[in-house]
C-alpha cells in the first residue's frame, strides 16, 4: 500500500491529554482527549489533516483555484480559505445559507477574501456538485486551472489525513505506555472516520472506532464511509480485503440535524467548559462529547478501559450560536 504524498500544513503531532471531566464518577474507564483543535488557529481541527493531501494533489495538477462547499459555518470552508490565502491560491466557496449574518467562520471566509456563492438548502442537497462543476468550467474558460474538493474533503485522497493520524496515535501510545480500546470522533461527512477505520483494519489493531453522527440520524453513514475507503484504497493501489462489519456509528445525538443542539446538550457544553477549560462547539464536538459521556452513564460496554476522543475543532462555530448559552 502506497500512501499519497502531502504538504505539511498542520502543527503535528497534536497532544493526547487525560480528560478529568467526571473522573471520580467513572468506574472502569479512563478518558483521554487528542487535541486536534491544536493543529492550528485559523486552520484548527480535523479539516487541515485532510487538506494536506487534497491540496498536494491540487498543486501537483497545476491548480490555481480551489472550489469547495459546506454550511454557512463550515469549519472545512474556513480552513480551506485560510490555507489558500497562505499558498497564494484563489478560493471559491459554495455555502448553504444566505450570508445575512457575518459571524464566526463566515466572517473569516470573507476576511481571507474567498469568493462565495450562497445557495439554498434544496440546491445544496441536490445540485451542489453540478454547481461546483459549473464554477470550475467558468474559471477554466479564463485559462485558470480549478480543483474541486468535496464537502469536508471527505473523499479517497482526503481520508489519508486520518489514516496518518491513526499512525500518529500508535506512536503516542508507545510514549504514553498504554493502548486505547476505543477511539471516538464526531461523524459528519465521513472522511475522518474512513481514515481511522481503514488504518485500524489494515494494521489489524482491533480498536473500536466509534463515530457520533452529528448531522442526520437517518443518513446511510456506513455506505458513505465505505465508498470513501474504496476510493482511497484504489488511490493507494491496495488490494487489502477490507472488512466493513465493524463500522460503529451512534446516531442518538444528532437531534434534529446539523447545527441543531438540544437544551440538555447546551447545558452539558457549559458545564464541561466550566470544569475543564475546554470549549466545545454545538455542531460537532458538543454533540460527540455529550454522546460519549451519556453512553458511559448507560454503561455501554463499548466505552470501557482506555477511551480516546479526538477534539476535531470547531471553536468559531460557537459564536453564531452564543444566544443559546446565556
Amino acid at each position: 500500500m502506497k500512501i499519497p504524498e502531502k504538504i505539511n500544513l498542520a502543527n503535528l503531532p497534536t497532544p493526547i491529554l487525560p480528560l478529568s471531566y467526571m473522573k471520580n464518577e467513572l468506574k472502569d474507564t479512563e478518558i483521554y482527549i487528542k487535541r486536534d483543535d491544536f493543529s492550528g488557529l485559523e486552520t484548527s481541527g480535523n479539516k487541515i489533516r485532510k487538506l494536506e493531501f487534497s491540496l498536494k494533489e491540487a498543486i501537483d495538477r497545476g491548480s490555481t483555484t480551489i472550489i469547495t462547499c459546506g454550511g454557512i459555518q463550515s469549519n472545512h470552508c474556513r480552513t480551506t480559505a485560510s490555507v489558500c490565502a497562505s499558498l497564494g491560491l484563489k478560493c471559491h466557496l459554495v455555502l448553504r445559507g444566505t450570508g445575512n449574518s457575518i459571524d464566526g467562520n463566515l466572517f473569516l471566509d470573507k476576511l481571507f477574501c474567498a469568493e462565495i456563492t450562497f445557495i439554498n438548502e434544496h440546491d445544496y442537497t441536490y445540485k451542489r456538485n453540478e454547481l461546483m462543476e459549473s464554477i470550475k468550467n467558468k474559471y477554466e474558460s479564463n485559462d485558470e486551472k480549478a480543483y474541486i474538493i468535496p464537502e469536508g474533503a471527505s473523499n479517497g485522497i482526503g481520508m489519508f489525513g486520518y489514516y496518518n493520524a491513526f499512525l500518529e496515535i500508535l506512536e503516542q501510545e508507545k510514549n504514553l505506555g498504554l493502548e486505547f480500546n476505543t477511539i471516538c470522533i464526531a461523524e459528519g461527512s465521513g472522511g475522518t472516520y474512513a481514515g481511522l477505520y481503514a488504518a485500524n483494519e489494515i494494521l489489524n489493531k482491533n480498536k473500536k472506532i466509534v463515530g457520533f453522527n452529528i448531522y442526520n440520524k437517518n443518513a446511510d453513514v456506513r455506505s458513505e464511509i465505505k465508498n470513501i475507503i474504496v476510493e482511497g484504497m484504489q488511490i493507494a493501489s491496495s488490494d487489502h480485503e477490507m472488512n466493513y462489519d465493524n463500522i460503529l456509528i451512534n446516531s442518538d445525538y444528532a437531534f434534529e440535524g446539523y447545527g441543531i443542539c438540544s437544551k440538555e446538550n447546551i447545558d452539558f457544553i457549559k458545564k464541561f467548559a466550566a470544569k475543564t477549560g475546554i470549549a466545545l462547539d454545538p455542531v460537532y464536538m458538543g454533540k460527540a462529547m455529550y454522546g460519549l459521556f451519556s453512553e458511559i452513564k448507560k454503561e455501554n460496554p463499548l466505552f470501557l478501559k482506555n477511551i480516546l476522543i479526538i477534539h476535531t475543532g470547531g471553536l468559531f462555530g460557537l459564536f453564531p450560536q452564543k444566544e443559546l448559552f446565556f
